[in-house]
């Protein structure tokens, strides 16, 4: 987890000299950091988890194992809460900072409907280009290497050869595509694929395959919601808050041996791992409920705008709104 400190410190290098900008602009619109969004969204999900996991150990006693070991606790909490903010800040200000204003920054160029179309098919080419050699190769380490590589060249190629054929079709200058690269400078385009590339980010988990692809739905609709919440709020303070508080109280209460953080924590889930309304909970009630919460607190208005109106020069960084 020591390497998020050296990761947020690689955003912050990026930001600054490589493309010019302030943190603070990929941070918030507003004039400074508001440490009192974040400390409110900390706090409210931070309670409500705490809540849900108590009444998930009394109501399913033989569910949970009481793991409190005071030495080891005591370690975990001082480690956690020095580290687990540098994890979550660093998803947050990768995704919900950096790539979503790149991606909005990108959707003005005329390519970046095809190059969203070409990153969508790269990878079901390379997997049927997998299927195809599947038995010509050879399973040791350097074969699989090499077996890679040349899968790799391959799909590439085949999307060099697409481009050249659509390029002397002079499809790029058709109606159709001048549409849909009119469609494309929408805000839920970036929202949409930092929401799904924040929830792939996680397939490696242990917590998929224990579960299936459903437990993706959770994933991907939580990139949704913060998603939802920084472009609302023109800040990503929200979900700053959120997510420190979600892995941070998650961590300290909770562990398996089939979950992605192993901790000392004060209990043990040692139920059969199974995704059911946990799952689809969070996303089609919860997190619904949090965003109601959030605009009446915040006052939200203008929800079309800013989350389906059309991207411009001047919407790729956060708006101030008084």
């Amino acid at each position: 987890m020591i390497s998020f400190v050296f990761a947020i410190g690689g955003v912050y290098l990026a930001v600054k000299y490589l493309h010019k900008q302030t943190f603070l602009s990929v941070t918030t619109s507003r004039p400074k950091v508001d440490w009192n969004r974040i400390l409110f969204s900390f706090s409210i999900w931070a309670i409500f988890t705490v809540i849900t996991t108590f009444a998930y150990v009394y109501y399913e006693p033989e569910s949970f194992v009481w793991n409190f070991k005071p030495t080891q606790f005591a370690i975990l909490c001082v480690i956690a809460v020095m580290l687990i903010p540098f994890q979550t800040s660093t998803e947050e200000y990768i995704f919900r900072g950096y790539l979503m204003q790149g991606f909005g920054n990108a959707s003005l160029q005329k390519k970046f409907p095809i190059g969203l179309f070409y990153s969508m098919i790269f990878v079901p080419i390379y997997m049927a280009f997998e299927l195809i050699f599947d038995n010509q190769f050879s399973s040791n380490t350097s074969s699989a290497t090499l077996t890679s590589i040349v899968l790799f060249s391959l799909s590439i190629l085949v999307l060099l050869i697409i481009d050249l054929i659509l390029r002397n079709l002079n499809f790029f200058e058709t109606s159709f595509y001048n549409k849909l690269y009119d469609r494309s400078q929408n805000k839920i385009v970036p929202l949409l694929i930092t929401s799904v590339i924040f929830g792939g980010m996680h397939i490696a988990n242990p917590e998929v395959s224990k579960l299936g692809y459903i437990i993706m739905v959770y994933y991907i609709g939580t990139g949704l919601f913060l998603g939802i919440i920084t472009l609302m709020d023109d800040g990503m303070e929200l979900a700053l808050g959120f997510h420190a508080a979600n892995n941070l109280v998650s961590a300290l209460l909770i562990s398996s041996d089939w979950s992605a953080l192993q901790t000392h924590s004060l209990y043990k889930d040692v139920s059969d791992p199974s995704a059911g309304l946990d799952v689809l909970l969070p996303i089609f009630i919860i997190f619904p409920i949090m965003l109601l919460i959030f605009s009446k607190k915040y006052k939200w208005t203008d929800w079309k705008e800013k989350l389906t109106g059309k991207i411009s020069t001047n919407s790729i960084t956060y708006t101030y709104h008084d």
